[in-house]
């Protein structure tokens, strides 16, 4: 089993559950609620900054070239993935349980893994490993909404209630005409997070981890997820700002299988999945592992039970903002199409990758579902991705813009005792690599 550390919850860590990005608001030392519902419907995602940390770290010892490439003199191409190797081993020597990685440059194709699949210890990880993808779910969500713009079906000035009736009920009044797909897409409509208040709905102690992690096992139908963002204030006039909002994506889901007939499920298979040659990648709506998979787990210190296995995890919490799972190698198959054109016309793809919201306090520049972050290995170029935070797993998935470089890392065993995460231990030297 694995052991048991005493580090107190502080209920500030919850809220990088839920699948969100964003730093925390400067100066924000106190915990912003009593309990995990109340922390999640502040959505401030420690993973993003660790993982701009992680890149800056890199940037910095690429400029002090204090690492090896691979494409430098005989041998160093073994140190690199010695180095690789060993930065895995050190993640999964702390709280994750298991640990994935993938890295591709010229000279350089190098998968690894680390640690165990399973809380019980059971099950060495291995490279080709499923997880769940969380939030780079909405880069592929993105996609589908974007072929539907090439298709004619919409713009990005389609307001949503024009294609989603339901969202009426959600959408104020005074806004109507205001909420298109595009501010849903980069998080700037003012349409708040909902997780928060989905879980809370089911909890009748709002305090209680052991209630809490229950609730993850329990369905969530549409209905809930509109009456849940019904029940928050709207944050902001349409446009003026940004705050990540998963309840955006589950509207552009909607929007997808309004328009089309279809389920996203069906549309990520025939439109996504299959043309990016994604084999095991899916978008499920039930409880359960397919394959070879990271299985979720959470550690929660003494306000909880302390390790909490997720094997009972649903979905539909999450929906079309981060249902997907998928393996090292099939995200990375999915961004070096996106940016190649695969998916996308040309033209799209540089609408894709063009940040909207450049300067933002509480978002990295985000584009049409991705961002971007500085390329460390050139100065002035950037890389384009996303970050995944589920309940129980971390990951990320980071590509050049011609695709010939890219980077994923994913964990599983979450430590919600502290801010630090630990993608960042593996995420440097990948990075570095690509050099």
């Amino acid at each position: 089993m694995r052991r048991r550390m005493r580090t107190p919850l502080t209920v500030t860590t919850v809220a990088a559950l839920a699948l969100g990005l964003g730093a925390l608001p400067a100066g924000a030392d106190e915990p912003p609620g009593p309990s995990p519902s109340a922390a999640l419907d502040e959505d401030r995602s420690s993973v993003a900054q660790a993982v701009a940390d992680a890149v800056a770290q890199a940037e910095r010892q690429a400029r002090a070239r204090t690492f090896s490439a691979p494409s430098e003199a005989s041998g160093r191409a073994d140190a690199v993935t010695d180095a690789l190797d060993q930065a895995l081993a050190d993640t999964a020597a702390g709280v994750p349980i298991g640990v994935v990685g993938r890295v591709d440059a010229p000279g350089l194709h190098w998968t690894g893994a680390d640690g165990t699949r399973r809380l019980d210890g059971h099950g060495p990880a291995r490279p080709q490993d499923r997880f769940r993808a969380a939030s780079n779910t909405k880069m592929m969500v993105s996609t589908l909404v974007l072929q539907e713009v090439e298709q004619g079906t919409w713009s990005l000035d389609t307001p949503v209630v024009d294609v989603v009736p339901e969202a009426a009920v959600v959408v104020p009044d005074a806004y109507e005409d205001d909420v298109t797909l595009e501010l849903l897409l980069t998080h700037r409509s003012g349409l708040p997070d909902h997780l928060a208040a989905l879980t809370a709905s089911r909890m009748t102690d709002p305090e209680d981890y052991d209630e809490f992690f229950d609730v993850l096992g329990e369905e969530y139908t549409t209905a809930d997820h509109l009456a849940a963002m019904d029940d928050q204030p709207w944050l902001f006039e349409p446009g003026t700002d940004a705050s990540y909002s998963n309840a955006g994506y589950v509207l552009l889901g909607l929007a997808l299988e309004h328009a089309t007939g279809q389920d996203v499920e069906r549309l990520l298979e025939k439109r996504v999945f299959k043309p990016a040659g994604m084999r095991h990648s899916a978008y499920p709506d039930d409880p359960g592992y397919r394959g070879p998979f990271l299985r979720e787990a959470a550690y929660t210190g003494d306000l909880g039970a302390g390790w909490y296995g997720l094997d009972g995890f649903d979905p539909s919490l999450f929906g079309s903002a981060g249902a997907v799972t998928s393996t090292t190698e099939d995200l990375q198959r999915f961004t070096e199409a996106l940016v190649t054109g695969d998916l996308l016309e040309p033209e799209t793809v540089t609408d894709v990758l063009t940040p909207r919201t450049v300067g933002s306090q509480v978002l990295p520049d985000y584009g049409l579902g991705v961002y971007r972050l500085p390329d460390p290995c050139e100065e002035g170029a950037w890389l384009y991705g996303h970050d995944g935070a589920s309940f129980g797993t971390l990951s990320i998935t980071l590509t050049s813009p011609d695709a010939e470089r890219q980077v994923t890392v994913a964990l599983t065993g979450r430590d919600l005792t502290s801010l630090e995460s630990d993608l960042g231990t593996a995420l440097v030297p990948a990075l570095l690599a690509t050099c």
